[in-house]
């Protein structure tokens, strides 16, 4: 198994940007595809960017896709989420999600562990 802890979070200006952090800890990395959920009050958890178990592959929601960035370092255990130019549209609460599967996903019913979540609030 493997434990998630998400980082980074913050309220922020529009037009600005975060870094999200995901720490791992337990199984080695490289078992889990990776990726990034959020969801705002009211709504379903939406996925956002995901990446293959050696980071050669990545996809993203086209709300966000030329804006955000995912990526990771299996040899430090980290997974990271690069946000620019945010909208208010983006605030959320982000999860950093482990999927024991080769291959990537959208759906968040595939993904196996979740971190806690951190909050990303956007300013008009």
């Amino acid at each position: 198994q493997v434990q998630l802890a998400e980082s980074g979070g913050g309220l922020v200006q529009a037009g600005g940007s975060l870094r999200l952090s995901c720490a791992a800890s337990g199984r080695t990395l490289i078992s889990y595809v990776m990726g990034w959920f959020r969801q705002a009050p009211g709504k379903e958890r939406e996925f956002v960017a995901a990446i293959s178990r050696a980071g050669g592959n990545m996809y993203y929601a086209n709300s966000v896709k030329g804006r955000f960035t995912i990526s990771r370092e299996n040899a430090k255990n980290m997974v990271y989420l690069q946000m620019s130019s945010l909208k208010p549209e983006d605030t959320a609460v982000y999860y950093c999600a482990a999927d024991l599967s080769v291959v990537v996903a959208a759906e968040p019913t595939q993904y196996d562990y979740w971190g806690q979540g951190t909050q990303v609030t956007v300013s008009a």
